[in-house]
This record gives structure tokens, C-alpha cells and sequence, in this order.
């Protein structure tokens, strides 16, 4: 057993365990306390960068108030928490979506946070999670902005807001929508059906121009597979059948500030009659 601060003892082979069996100990120990910022994100399944500190490290929030907690193992918050911020989540206590959000803003980038966001609002397919519910929605997001003020990272928190997207499947579609809306170009819409002239639905492409009849697939690492490749084909197929541009963005178009993905979009947008200002 190994000793990992006042009343608490591990195995040693505690890394192998789930987060929420690892922090557990930590927060029970402990009143009025919750796992918060990248430690909630985890727990919570939200995009969130790289652990900095090690693994057995864990952010734990506790009320404003509330007795000062030093702890080995521990990333203490002290800051102003209400109630109605912390729900229970594989059996321990831990903040909300939306308070978690608001949290990272204190830790993440500006383009980080909005994939949290939008992960966030985004409405999940029930086929393949399980749930058909948002985390949450935006209007809490906005409701922790308005209930926090002064708190670090408020400013780019707001920022964030403007950003955030219900209809975002990934933090590279996210990543993408960005880049192509700082070059200047339209915003696309996100995750929506392809209606054809006789009322049928279609696929629903990663990001899209209606107007302009250009949909736009982010390939993950995955449409490399035997399966995938084939109804990658038959997708393109279908593109073409209906009218539409197909613009397929992969890892390698993301680098540099996602120039090379910038640049395909500009080129199918011109090619289809768009012109920048009118």
C-alpha cells in the first residue's frame, strides 16, 4: 500500500483503475468538494489537451469559504461554487458540463475552449451513445458567464460563446469551422442533411455551403480501413449524382494553421460562384 496523503492509502497498481475509481478517494475524504476543470472534462468525456501534470494529479474545487485544503496529489480550487453546479457522475461529485466549460476557460486556448463548447451543445446520436441529449445547452454556458462575474478566464470565455456551434461531431470539424471562418469565408453549416429537388434526405456532410451545393468530409485516421474506403467511394458517388462538390479534408490539410484546408474550401466556394463581399 502506498500512502497518498492524510486517511488515504492506494495500491500501487491504481493507474490500471478508471479515473472515477482513482479521484474517489481525494473527494470522500474531503467535504464540499467536486472534481473540476480538466479532471471533470475527463470524467465528463469533453475534448481537452494533454495532461501537463502526472497522472495520479487531480483538480478538485472546493467552495468559496470553505477551509483551505492542502493536499499531495491534489490541484486545489478555491473559488465561489453553488449548488446547482455539481451533479454526481459515476458515483462521485463532480461539476457540470457548463461549469466545467466555464473552468477550462482558466486553462485552455481560446480554439480549445470552443471545441469544449461545442461539444458541449452538440446533440449526441443515441445509435452509437446511448443518450439523445446535449450535455447542455448554450444558454447555460451564457448562464455561467453572467453568474461569474470577475472569475479568470471570463473574457475568453466569452469570446468562446460566440464560437460555440450546436452540430459539431468532432473537435476537427470544430478545429476546421474556425480556420475557414478567420480566412474570411462564409460560415458553414454543420452535420445537415443534402435535400434533393424531390423531398429526399440524403447523408449529412461534416460541414456544408447549401447555397453552394458543397459538402465538406473531415477523414479521421479510420477511413484508411478496408470498409471505410468503400463507402467513402460510394459517398463520393453519391455527391456526384446529386450535384454536388465534395471537398475531403484530412489530417495532413491541418497543419500550419489549417492553410491547406483553407485553401480547398476557397477553391470549390470560387469555383461554384462565390465571390468574397458580394
Amino acid at each position: 500500500m502506498e500512502r497518498r496523503g492524510r486517511g488515504i492509502r492506494m495500491e500501487r497498481t491504481t493507474a490500471a483503475l478508471p479515473l472515477s475509481a482513482r479521484v474517489r478517494p481525494f473527494i470522500e475524504v474531503n467535504e464540499r468538494c467536486a472534481a473540476s476543470h480538466l479532471t471533470a472534462a475527463e470524467l465528463l468525456s469533453l475534448p481537452r489537451r494533454q495532461r501537463k501534470e502526472p497522472n495520479d494529479m487531480f483538480h478538485i474545487i472546493r467552495p468559496e469559504g470553505a477551509a483551505h485544503l492542502n493536499r499531495p496529489h491534489v490541484i486545489v480550487h478555491r473559488m465561489k461554487l453553488y449548488d446547482d453546479e455539481v451533479t454526481v457522475h459515476q458515483g462521485i461529485p463532480v461539476t457540470t458540463p457548463e461549469r466545467t466549460w466555464l473552468d477550462l476557460a482558466e486553462l485552455l486556448s481560446l480554439d480549445e475552449l470552443v471545441v469544449a463548447g461545442d461539444s458541449c451543445v452538440r446533440v449526441p446520436r443515441p445509435e452509437f451513445e446511448g443518450r439523445d441529449m446535449p450535455l447542455c445547452k448554450i444558454a447555460d454556458l451564457q448562464r455561467m458567464i453572467d453568474r461569474h462575474k470577475g472569475k479568470r478566464g471570463l473574457r475568453k470565455a466569452k469570446e468562446a460563446i460566440k464560437l460555440v456551434r450546436v452540430g459539431s461531431d468532432s473537435p476537427q470539424e470544430t478545429l476546421l469551422r474556425l480556420a475557414v471562418l478567420r480566412a474570411g469565408l462564409p460560415e458553414p453549416e454543420l452535420n445537415v442533411p443534402i435535400i434533393s429537388a424531390d423531398g429526399t434526405r440524403h447523408h449529412e456532410p461534416d460541414l456544408s455551403y447549401r447555397k453552394y451545393r458543397i459538402g465538406i468530409e473531415y477523414e479521421g485516421e479510420h477511413h484508411g480501413e478496408e470498409g471505410q474506403i468503400v463507402r467513402d467511394i460510394e459517398r463520393s458517388e453519391r455527391y456526384a449524382a446529386l450535384g454536388w462538390t465534395e471537398v475531403r479534408i484530412s489530417k495532413r490539410h491541418m497543419h500550419n494553421e489549417a492553410k491547406a484546408a483553407v485553401l480547398k474550401v476557397r477553391s470549390a466556394l470560387i469555383q461554384a460562384g462565390w465571390r468574397k463581399g458580394f
